[in-house]
């Protein structure tokens, strides 16, 4: 008599699986990019916080949540190279239900946008399609390393800056915070460049011309710390220019330990990429929002 061995397939996602498959880890960034747009609006906060909770709500767990569920079934075949134990590889999310959740996700995103207003319906249009086109065949903007990371920084930090400002203020923000979104989510490039780093094996085989791989570690390395630094300096300038020397000082400092920590990364761009993107990162993150307190007290 012989004992089968064999495990039937799974047949549904299994629950931890599909939280790492929404990555809460990567929500922090457009929550926290949210909620510097709120406050560099200038507008009164009391009596807004139910509006601003379910901005930053929508822009982590559900639009920035469904964005990695999409990119995680247009790449689960990069991920299978990359890293096999991922939730739809792995067996663990089986058949196409890693798309029916992005799809769902995507729906809810839209529902929830709806309650933002105008313009927080229209970012949260512009969030999905984005998500999408950065993932998705035929367009698939990921396989550009210079439009791919682009598009991820624009969605991470100035969308959603745009979007709390906007959606505070009930109309179009000024032009001064208009330009600190498009400065950081330029710099943010950067950031996902060296994000790159941790596939380029799967993305060199694939196809997938990130930074990493068409330039190689360390120049891709150099376009993103100059990427990362030079935004930040029009930042400072800008806001010398408006009167804010403090905070322009303060931000200063920020960027003097992240061009510190910099040089730490070029001495192995692939092997501290990872270390930089929680030190450096955390850094930038600072000096948004000190950016957008020196914003309010200009409104």
């Amino acid at each position: 008599m012989s004992i089968s061995t064999d495990i039937a397939p799974r047949r549904l996602p299994e629950p931890a699986a599909m939280l790492r498959l929404i990555k809460p880890i990567t929500w922090f960034p457009p929550m926290w990019a949210y909620l510097c747009g709120a406050l560099s609006s200038g507008a009164v906060l009391s009596g807004q916080w139910p509006m601003i909770l379910l901005g930053i709500l929508l822009a982590g767990p559900i639009v920035c949540g469904m964005s990695q569920a999409a990119n995680d079934w247009c790449d689960r075949h990069v991920d299978a190279i990359n890293e096999p134990d991922r939730p739809i590889p792995s067996g663990r999310i089986p058949g196409r239900w890693g798309l029916w959740i992005a799809l769902a996700m995507s729906l809810l995103s839209l529902l929830v946008g709806w309650q933002l207003g105008p313009w927080g319906f229209a970012a949260t249009v512009l969030g999905v399609i984005a998500a999408w086109a950065y993932s998705a065949e035929p367009v698939r903007l990921k396989k550009s390393g210079w439009w791919g990371p682009g598009l991820v920084g624009l969605c991470y930090e100035g969308l959603p800056w745009f979007t709390g400002a906007a959606v505070l203020s009930a109309g179009a923000p000024t032009w001064p915070v208009i330009i600190i979104a498009a400065l950081y989510a330029l710099g943010a490039h950067g950031i996902m460049t060296l994000n790159d780093f941790k596939a380029l094996e799967g993305d060199t085989q694939t196809g997938v011309n990130s930074l990493p791989v068409t330039l190689g570690p360390r120049r891709a390395a150099l376009v993103a710390c100059w990427g990362m630094a030079l935004p930040q300096s029009f930042v400072i300038s800008l806001l010398l220019i408006w009167g804010k020397p403090l905070h322009a000082a303060a931000i200063t400092v920020l960027l003097l330990v992240q061009i510190a920590a910099m040089r730490v990364l070029l001495r192995d761009p692939k092997g501290r990429a990872p270390w930089y993107n929680g030190t450096g990162v955390t850094l930038y993150v600072s000096g948004m929002m000190i950016a957008a307190f020196a914003l309010r007290s200009l409104a």
